[in-house]
């Protein structure tokens, strides 16, 4: 973890760069000289670059999960002796993720970049780094949505979470572009919040809808 004010300015210089040319592209160097540090100091604070990529993603799901593990608390005790239902459990993550940014400073575009790159780029410690550290919660999510749909075999709900996975990271990846467009072709415009809740009945579609084997 960031030790201090140039190890946060580490930080932050890492997440943008990493966000917006990924992983491999992205030298320690480019890093230390949008932060304006030496490159010493890397190693100093984080050890190496697989270091400081887990510590990005560390210093915005930190925060995100211990919010997302509150909501779904208060959703757990509101619903007491009953199974929420997948809407329940989604606007959950919706309520997370629309404080994250207030608590990490990164939004939540970033966020949905950083989070793609995970599943595209091959960086095998960081998915062991994210299982590590956050896959309690992301179980105690995602087994509160299994439990909430019937009829779908482990395999069906592992694909039916990645497609809703897919659509949530590329809508709010491109979150500003397709609000740019959506603005210049109906003259209308979407807040973050509007968008995630109109997202909501779609992803729980995903989930709900029958089995093609069924």
């Amino acid at each position: 973890m960031a030790q201090g004010e140039t190890g946060e300015k580490i930080l932050h210089a890492a997440g943008i760069l990493f966000a917006e040319r990924g992983f491999a592209e992205t030298s320690l160097r480019t890093i230390t000289g949008m932060a304006e540090v030496n490159l010493a100091a890397v190693n100093y604070h984080f050890g190496s670059k697989k270091e400081l990529i887990q510590a990005v993603f560390t210093s915005i799901l930190g925060p995100f999960c211990k919010m997302l593990d509150s909501e779904i608390t208060k959703l757990e005790a509101d619903t007491a002796g009953g199974t929420p239902t997948v809407e329940q459990v989604l606007i959950c993550v919706s309520n997370a993720l629309l404080k994250t940014p207030a608590e990490t400073g990164v939004g939540v575009q970033r966020i949905m970049r950083l989070l793609s790159l995970a599943y595209t780029q091959s960086q095998e410690h960081l998915r062991k780094h994210l299982v590590a550290n956050f896959g309690e919660t992301y179980a105690r999510c995602s087994g509160l949505l299994q439990a909430s749909v019937s009829g779908l075999t482990p395999v069906d709900f592992y694909w039916r979470l990645n497609y809703m996975l897919g659509a949530v990271i590329f809508t709010l990846s491109s979150y500003e572009s397709l609000r740019a467009i959506l603005n210049s072709d109906y003259g209308q415009d979407s807040g973050l919040e509007d968008v995630l809740n109109s997202m909501i009945p779609s992803l729980a579609a995903i989930l709900k809808a029958p089995s093609s084997k069924g």
